[in-house]
Parts: structure tokens; sequence; C-alpha cells
């Protein structure tokens, strides 16, 4: 019988009750919750960490994490997690708020574990997008240590420890792309834990993911939106990404709040509102899934935010607004609405 233990960001690096068992078990922390390119009271920027293990070893013998928005080097810390322990990192998209926390987390690695191994980095191959640029997660990856190396850094670096890689922390990155499509394919494996990812809209090359292990299986669904960009249409969520969460215990979703819409006060560009999923329909797709668990994260506003970058708010949402909009779509499960350090643990047979 599987249960769940929820803490909070107060909680997160409090011990758990109970004594421990060799129960395995399947973690979630949301790393950064901040919802798009602003910044709202110092909130991480989006992330997502998936471990699994035993309840002996604290569900740490794998340590996956999904997008390094800023700040994920230190929301790691926080919860006793080196750049070196991380098994795999796996990126939604090329959007800087989903990204720009990973060429620290790479510098770090290569500053302190250069012997490796290499960290593995998952995405979407090059995706030519509608307007004719080109999204390039390879492209990313080659130059993320650009900056230290033209200011001299990494030269300086080396000029101490001959052990550090030449080219600087792209060479502790081992590239693995997939190509874009409508079915799950899996595109890691280690152990008894496997990750199958789908494309999504949002921007060219999106990408939703899948983990699964023995003691339960959890969606991140990054920024995903409907393939229909705008109204009339059945829902703001993605079809694929919910044949993907078909049965997953746990939905990790970036979230906005109806409030931001067009027939709102806000002002929103309603292109942008319509490429993210509403709170209310993400609620809905996690009832018709069978999802036990559903975490709102990047969320947009901000809880307790007056606006959303410079779109003024009605009034400040609360944890409430949120999991009443989640409620209001159908789903009776429980509800996290995220916070810097939210966690989940799932603890199997």
């Amino acid at each position: 019988m599987k249960h769940a233990i929820v803490t909070t960001a107060a909680l997160a690096m409090g011990a758990l009750a109970g004594p421990a068992v060799a129960a395995n078990c399947l973690e979630v922390t949301l790393t950064g919750v901040q919802g798009g390119p602003p910044v709202f009271r110092g909130q991480g920027g989006s992330g997502t960490l998936v471990t699994y293990g035993t309840e002996e070893n604290n569900c740490r013998d794998v340590l996956m994490q999904f997008d390094a928005g800023r700040g994920t080097t230190q929301a790691l810390s926080k919860v006793g997690v080196q750049v070196g322990q991380i098994s795999a990192v796996f990126l939604t998209h090329m959007h800087s708020d989903h990204v720009e926390g990973l060429p620290d987390m790479m510098q770090l690695r290569w500053h302190f574990n250069s012997t490796g191994p290499k960290v593995p980095l998952i995405c979407s191959e090059d995706t030519e997008a509608d307007q004719g640029h080109v999204v390039s997660c390879a492209g990313f990856a080659e130059h993320i240590g650009d900056p230290m190396i033209e200011s001299g850094e990494i030269a300086q670096r080396l000029s101490e420890s001959d052990v550090r890689l030449p080219g600087g922390p792209a060479d502790l990155i081992e590239l693995a792309t997939f190509a874009d499509t409508d079915d799950p394919v899996e595109v890691w494996q280690s152990g008894d834990v496997t990750v199958s990812a789908i494309f999504s809209r949002h921007i060219a090359g999106h990408a939703s993911f899948r983990v699964d292990t023995p003691a339960g299986s959890v969606l991140i669904g990054g920024d995903a939106g409907n393939d229909t960009p705008a109204p009339p249409r059945s829902s703001s969520t993605s079809e694929q990404v919910e044949a993907l969460a078909q049965g997953a215990e746990v939905i990790v979703h970036s979230t906005i709040h109806p409030v931001m819409g067009p027939d709102g006060s806000t002002g929103f560009p309603p292109p942008i509102y319509y490429r993210q999923s509403t709170a209310t329909d993400l609620g809905a797709m996690a009832a018709r899934t069978g999802a036990a668990h559903l975490m709102l994260t990047h969320l947009i506003p901000p809880m307790g935010a007056p606006r959303q970058g410079p779109y003024p708010l009605p009034a400040p949402m609360t944890e409430a607004d949120y999991s009443d909009a989640a409620r209001d779509g159908g789903f009776e499960g429980n509800i996290v609405v995220g916070t810097d350090l939210a966690k989940l643990r799932i603890v199997g047979e």
C-alpha cells in the first residue's frame, strides 16, 4: 500500500517522523516555483528534483533534476544535495527561467568533479519554430561555459589544477537529444528508473517527462499547453501530456490562474496566457488521469504578489485561490500549491 508524506518549505529540512525502513520511495522537491522571468521575494527559478531509492538512504539512489532555473544550486544545497550527486538533468524547454541555473551547476561541478562522471543532459533536438528561428539545447550545452572562458576564468583555474577539464563545464556534459514525437519515448534509464518524454506545445522543442519507478510515477509537465493556441478548444492542457500522465501518482505542472485571462483587468497578453495551462484545467486533467497528487508550480502570478511583472492584479493570490481553482476542475486528491522546497514523498510497499 503506497502512502505519501507531504512537507512544505518550512519543514523541508527537518527529519521525517518515524523509524526508517527499507521500503522503496520516490521524492519530489520543488527547487523553484517562480512563474516566468520576473522575481518575487527571492523565489527560485523553475525546477523540480525527483529522487528514488529506499527510505534507508533518504530516497537517494537516483537523483534527477528537471529544469534548472535561477538559484537551483542553492536550492539543492538546502536539501542536502551537491551538484556532483545529480544523476541526470532534463530540460523541458529553452526559456531562461528554466535553464539559467544550469551554467552555475555545471561550473561548480567542473570545479570539484572534473574527474567525472559526466552528467547526462536530456532535451529535445534542434527544433525550428514557425517564425524561422531554431531552438537549440545542443547549442546551449556546447557554449555553457563561454562567459567563463572569455573572461579568462577557465584558463586561470586550469593554471591552478590540471585535473580540471580543459574545455570548461561543457566537457562534463553528456548530451542526449530526442526527436519531436507525439508518442511517449524512453529517453533515459538507470536501474529500476525510466524516464519517458513527449512533445507538447509551449514553444518550439518543448517536452514533458514522466518518471517511472517501483515506488510510483511522476509527470513533469513543464509549461505545456494545448496544441490549439487559443480558444475555442476543450482545455488549455495538453492532450499529449494527459496521455503521458495516465496512472501517474503525481503531476507537477506549471500553472496560470484564470485571473490573468483576457476577460480580467490585468492586461496580461492573451497569447502568453493561452500557452500556459490554467489551474482549473489542470485539476480536471488530474482527475481524468487518476492522479493522487497535483503539485502546482511556476505560479503565474506568485502567491502574495501585487502584480505579475508589469501586470497589476486586482488582489494578491492566495494558496486557497489556486487550490479552489483546481478543485473547480473536479480534482479531489491532494493539492500542493508550490512554494520553494515543498516536498512530497511516495513510499512503496
